[in-house]
């Protein structure tokens, strides 16, 4: 059996082992074992086939680590269209209360809504940027 062959037959072992899990990183590593296959099918050294899928395995890892902590990190679910959306949709407001609430009718119900930061108290279109809990908060929305 070649150098080549028990590489794919590795990374064969990490993606099923990637679809049993469902972690996402044995993914990463299944792709630098597939870059260490690639190099022994043109012949590299055994060294080299490892330095190739440690670093490209450990680059990818390093990487989708990286980018999930920034995505996560910054997305508060609230506020985010992938998750609630409700967000950036718009609703009609009659009145505020002095309180800088109002009661408005959204979805076939009454909502509970509140003003953004730096949003006046003006009647007409709002629009949703973010849900807390069953309360809306709303920014005027430029008509």
């Amino acid at each position: 059996m070649t150098e080549s062959t028990l590489w794919w037959l590795a990374t064969g072992a990490a993606i099923t082992l990637e679809l049993l899990s469902g972690t996402f990183y044995l993914l990463m590593l299944s792709i630098g074992l597939a870059s260490a296959a690639l190099v022994a099918h043109f012949g590299a050294t055994l060294t080299t086939q490892l330095a190739v899928a440690a670093i490209v395995g450990g680059g990818a890892v390093v990487f989708c680590y990286l980018v999930r902590k920034k995505t996560t990190a910054t997305s508060n679910p609230g506020t985010n269209r992938n998750v609630n959306l409700d967000i950036g949709e718009t609703l009609q407001v009659d009145n505020w209360n002095a309180d800088g609430t109002t009661s408005v009718k959204y979805r076939g119900a009454q909502w509970s809504a509140v003003r953004s930061t730096g949003t006046l108290p003006s009647t007409g279109t709002h629009r949703i940027v973010e849900v807390r809990g069953s309360q809306l908060v709303l920014e005027k929305h430029p008509s």
